[in-house]
């Protein structure tokens, strides 16, 4: 049995399946989504849940969102394997039958009736599977062999992969790669190379003995994992990039990293409980701390408000406080009854709370750590999430908000350690009580729902539990938008969350609406975030490596009845990693936004915001970042006459990256907003925009009236400045005399010779000896002049068959200057049979 729905279109969808008769049949739904099936007009609207169709009124075509398509081909044989194939727009199924052992069953342009082709194999098959992209159809052969198939062509496979040594049971394409996996009846993976019909790997599974049992065979490309049952086994086998030829930050996965702006230095912890300190401008390692918690996994780390204190978090459920020097001052203990995944630290003025994969916020006082070990205090309000607490943020003086799992996020009050709210993207309720769980109507802009019924704690909980088991709404991540101070009065976005299904959401707290959402990451599942200081940035990057950069300067920045879906302006889309990132922190340096992210591949990346190379920590060649600082951009809001050319300037040899890694900044088009930071002193917030403009235009002319010093590229200086008045410009001398470079050779001295005969008396012993050509081209304001004048001498002389010439097929011909070996003309002749050539035949030339 399979079932296909169309992803771009779910209603059109088709169950196919077969039976031991050799009968394949299919329903076609036209409306899935609605309803497979019409409602019988006898049925009670209290009556039950479950409705029986029967096969005749299918048939009869009672229903009309759906149809049958069915045939007997197989002609009594047991149907194996069936699936449809929209590409092809066709049923496959196969048997193990040596004649028809493959059908295709194509659908016609009505659709309701099928048209079929089929494949005889020796012995038969019990597998297949298809690939698009190849046009293949490849099939697993009793006979042990793999047979690549044109589906077009029936009479013979185009390939036949042989090295099996017992029947093929089972098959699957691995189509990003073009290879081929298949699993043989004595327990042997192997792993194929379409392209060369080659086996590339080989595996024997270690299952136990047996001569009867059944195998299922699934491979998720997705994640690169294999699984194979063997009757109640089941076998997992997880493919590993080829990360050998990649840079490594870390010898296990990277799960967090921080910026110290003082020091300015990156701080990176992993999996193996390891800590290390990097030079953010060469990407030194300088120093490393190791077994930090022992064996557990550093999940989670934060600095203190003067950048001298380390905390980490891990999943042993504490959080060290380090200097740095590598000395433990304190160990904080979370997890009082157990282990817990501490998620994140946040460090107040006077608290320092801890949240991790449960309900509940942790506190401690550093004014009460008067010993080595420190138990976490009460907080005073209490348990408000329903599901486990994910990340959390502060806004200045006394703002907290927390989300979790579910989607809820909860403001709460940090100077009486009170909720107040809880927002949702479907719902928001006000918190009066620890007990006050009355929803109340969404303030969101653009949805419309009834005010939920009064429910007590537990139902609320069961309510979001069924609503949300997949965590599609979990909240990742939360920001404040720190910058936007007058939200309260004027309205718009000041926090951002992002999370489950790639969603990226503002709100206004003040007014507990929902702004703007809209989806960052298509398919990518869970992702995470950061935004510069000034909030005109924000990253986010996803499970599969990839790191997205938006414009978010002048968005939400107002109130809106209707929730803005449109995203904000995309600046860059890109690659970095090979697998999920984990962490992003986005800091300024020499002027300069930078963009640093870990992840699960191991590595630790830096870049800036527009197209600028990327570089790794622990790659073997160090760099030096402020060689790679551009010249600032102008605002891109400026006129046109107001914008200026931008010079880049690299140094080839201090390129940190291979050529194909490194690239420059791209010009772009009006429409993209790429993004040059101006250096800190240049930066003025407080003046208006005329203002801003004018004085963007005096700070900026010193970088193009002068001489530019400091240039690592290949041209040392670059000096622009005004030209100077022009000479007198003379013409050439071979204007000026053309007989001393055009003249003739000097006529030697030959014997007289009889009067030449007609041409046309006796032309086959004619042949031109001499070509002599005069040309001169001049181009000055006016445009450019070409004259040329060609004159041929024609001895009288028997020829020779070594210099005669038949121009009765294709030729090149060349125009050169004999005493300075310069070619001065070159053309080419494909058709001398030609009459016409610009409107004149050859006899008037």
């Amino acid at each position: 049995m399979d079932y296909w729905y169309d992803p771009l279109d779910a209603n059109e969808s088709i169950l196919s399946f077969g039976d031991i008769t050799g009968k394949v049949q299919a329903i076609a739904f036209t409306a899935a989504l609605i309803s497979l099936f019409e409602r019988p007009a006898s049925a009670c609207e209290d009556g039950e849940a479950t409705m029986t169709i029967n096969w005749a009124e299918l048939l009869s075509g009672c229903h009309k969102c759906c149809h049958i398509l069915e045939h007997k081909l197989h002609q009594g044989d047991w149907v194996r394997q069936v699936t449809y194939n929209a590409s092809l727009d066709a049923i496959i199924s196969s048997t193990t039958s040596n004649t028809k052992s493959v059908v295709l069953a194509w659908r016609e342009k009505s659709k309701k009736h099928l048209h079929m082709t089929s494949f005889n194999i020796a012995q038969g098959i019990h597998a297949f599977d298809y690939h698009s992209r190849l046009n293949l159809i490849a099939t697993a052969g009793i006979n042990n062999k793999v047979c690549l198939w044109n589906p077009y062509v029936v009479s013979k496979p185009v390939g036949v992969l042989w090295g099996h040594s017992a029947s093929v049971i089972a098959i699957q394409f691995f189509v990003e790669r073009k290879q081929l996996f298949s699993f043989s009846q004595d327990k042997v993976l192997r792993l194929w190379d379409i392209q060369h019909q080659l086996s590339i790997q080989r595996i024997a599974c270690s299952f136990p003995e047996s001569q009867d049992f059944r195998c299922l065979f699934h491979f998720d490309e997705a994640h690169g994992r294999l699984f194979i049952s063997f009757n109640n086994r089941l076998a997992l086998l997880a493919m590993k990039s080829d990360a050998s030829k990649r840079v490594k930050s870390h010898e296990k996965a990277v799960t967090c990293v921080l910026y110290n702006s003082i020091l300015k230095q990156v701080i990176s912890s992993d999996t193996g409980s390891t800590v290390s300190f990097w030079m953010i401008d060469t990407g030194q390692k300088i120093k490393q701390f190791t077994g930090c918690h022992g064996n557990a996994e550093i999940s989670t780390m934060a600095l203190d408000a003067n950048a001298t204190r380390l905390l980490t978090g891990s999943t042993d459920g504490t959080v060290k406080i380090w200097d740095f020097n590598g000395y433990c001052h304190h160990t904080l203990n979370v997890g009082q009854d157990g282990a817990v995944d501490i998620s994140q630290i946040l460090i107040l003025k006077k608290t320092i709370l801890v949240t991790g994969w449960e309900r509940a916020i942790t506190v401690f006082r550093p004014q009460n750590f008067n010993q080595f070990f420190i138990q976490p205090e009460e907080w005073k309000g209490g348990i408000q999430h329903h599901h486990d607490i994910l990340c959390a943020a502060f806004l200045p003086p006394q703002t907290v908000v927390t989300g979790s799992y579910d989607g809820e996020i909860v403001l709460w009050n940090s100077s009486t350690e009170s909720a107040h709210h809880v927002l949702h993207p479907d719902y928001q309720r006000l918190l009066k009580s620890k007990l006050d769980t009355k929803p109340q109507k969404l303030l969101s802009a653009g949805r419309s729902h009834s005010t939920h019924p009064v429910a007590d704690q537990s139902t609320m909980g069961v309510r979001n539990f069924e609503i949300d088991t997949e965590g599609k709404n979990a909240v990742m991540r939360l920001c404040f938008l720190k910058v936007r101070k007058n939200t309260a009065v004027t309205g718009g976005a000041n926090l951002v969350s992002c999370g489950g299904s790639g969603y990226v959401r503002f709100w206004d707290i003040y007014k507990k609406q929902l702004l703007a959402e809209f989806l960052a990451h298509s398919g990518a599942g869970t992702i995470i975030m950061s935004t510069d200081k000034m909030n005109r940035y924000l990253t986010t990057g996803d499970l599969d490596g990839w790191l997205k950069i938006w414009n978010i300067e002048e968005y939400c920045l107002n109130s809106s009845k209707n929730k803005i879906t449109k995203a904000p302006t995309l600046i860059r889309s890109f690659q970095p990693h090979e697998d999920r990132i984990s962490s992003l922190e986005m800091c300024e340096l020499g002027g300069q936004l930078l963009i640093i992210s870990s992840s699960a591949d191991c590595s630790i990346c830096v870049t800036g915001v527009c197209n600028a190379p990327v570089w790794i920590f622990g790659q073997a060649k160090h760099w030096h970042i402020e060689n790679y600082l551009f010249l600032p951009k102008r605002d891109t809001n400026l006129v046109e006459s107001d914008i200026q050319k931008e010079i880049s300037l690299f140094s080839k040899e201090e390129s940190c990256l291979d050529p194909t890694e490194h690239s420059l900044l791209n010009k772009k088009n009006k429409d993209d907003s790429t993004y040059n930071v101006r250096p800190s002193e240049d930066i003025n917030l407080g003046i208006k925009y005329k203002e801003r403009s004018t004085y963007m235009k005096e700070t900026q002319k010193p970088y193009y009236g002068e001489v530019i010093k400091k240039s690592f590229s290949a041209f040392r200086s670059l000096s622009i400045g005004v030209l100077e008045e022009l000479p007198e410009v003379n013409k050439p001398a071979f204007l000026l005399d053309p007989e001393k470079y055009f003249r003739k050779e000097p006529e030697e001295e030959h014997p007289q010779i009889p009067e030449a005969p007609s041409l046309f008396e006796n032309s086959s012993e004619v042949y031109v000896s001499q070509v002599m050509q005069k040309v001169f081209f001049e181009i000055n304001e006016d445009g450019s002049e070409a004259a040329t004048s060609t004159g041929i001498h024609i001895p009288v002389i028997m020829s020779l068959a070594q210099n005669q010439f038949v121009a009765n097929h294709p030729f090149l011909f060349i125009m050169k200057h004999n005493p300075t070996e310069s070619i001065l003309f070159m053309g080419r002749v494909t058709n001398p049979d030609t009459q016409e050539i610009k409107g004149r035949d050859l006899d008037s030339l």
